[in-house]
């Protein structure tokens, strides 16, 4: 089957259901990434998997072992904490930024994208579900942030939350089933609109904080619960 598809989109395909697999905890901390396995369950050879797993060490989700093969990188509350007090600070930065430099347009998507977020939506599963609000969450959070008009934060920002990933998952199964939290983050995020397109950039950035942290004591109870803290 390998040879039938081009070798750089092989090792693209590795990358992405790898790196899903272990955000979404097919893989848990620790546990040793076997190349066997790995073969068998994605059905692709050794130097495909071999580029993902090297790119997944640049992003801290895998950590190579000397002469031992991979491992899955360990989550501790003290990355996690230190993970989104960074986020939060970068975020308030970006946001000030896209406060003083978005125009119409940035206004305009960010309304597109907070409307998109707020509907409900006929879905087919609970994993659907999932991933339906958590792409329009991040698109909506995007939106805000592209304000900012600096390639390079915006590209810190993604690798941060790239490695926030794994610990977001864990808040994202323990809120999007609750009809209860999706209805206080659909208060948070409409207020936080109201805020930003006012150019109130304190208060934003004060409130961007406080949004971004609420999932840290979810986070700590779900992996204090499941034996990862």
């Amino acid at each position: 089957m390998e040879t039938t598809r081009p070798r750089q989109n092989l090792g693209i395909s590795a990358y992405r259901w790898l790196k899903q697999d272990i955000i979404r905890g097919a893989f848990q901390p620790g546990e040793k990434l076997l190349m066997s396995r790995l073969k068998a369950r994605y059905d692709l050879g050794v130097g495909p998997l071999r580029e993902a797993l090297s790119q997944l060490v640049a992003e801290r989700l895998v950590v190579a072992i000397s002469q031992r093969g991979y491992r899955v990188a360990p989550m501790s509350l003290a990355e996690l904490a230190d993970l989104y007090d960074a986020r939060a600070q970068l975020e308030g930065l970006v946001l000030r930024l896209a406060i003083e430099r978005g125009d119409d347009a940035w206004e305009a998507e960010i309304l597109a994208r907070a409307h998109t977020l707020s509907k409900v939506m006929e879905v087919n599963s609970p994993d659907e579900l999932l991933d339906v609000w958590d792409a329009r969450h991040k698109a909506f959070h995007t939106a805000i942030a592209s304000g900012c008009r600096s390639p390079h934060l915006l590209q810190v920002r993604e690798s941060l939350f790239d490695q926030v990933e794994r610990y977001r998952h864990l808040w994202l199964r323990e809120t999007v089933f609750s009809e209860e939290a999706l209805a206080r983050k659909r208060e948070e995020h409409a207020a936080l609109v109201e805020v930003i397109l006012a150019r109130h950039a304190d208060r934003a950035a004060e409130m961007m904080r406080e949004h971004l942290m609420t999932p840290v004591p979810i986070i700590t109870e779900a992996m204090v619960r499941q034996g990862l803290a």
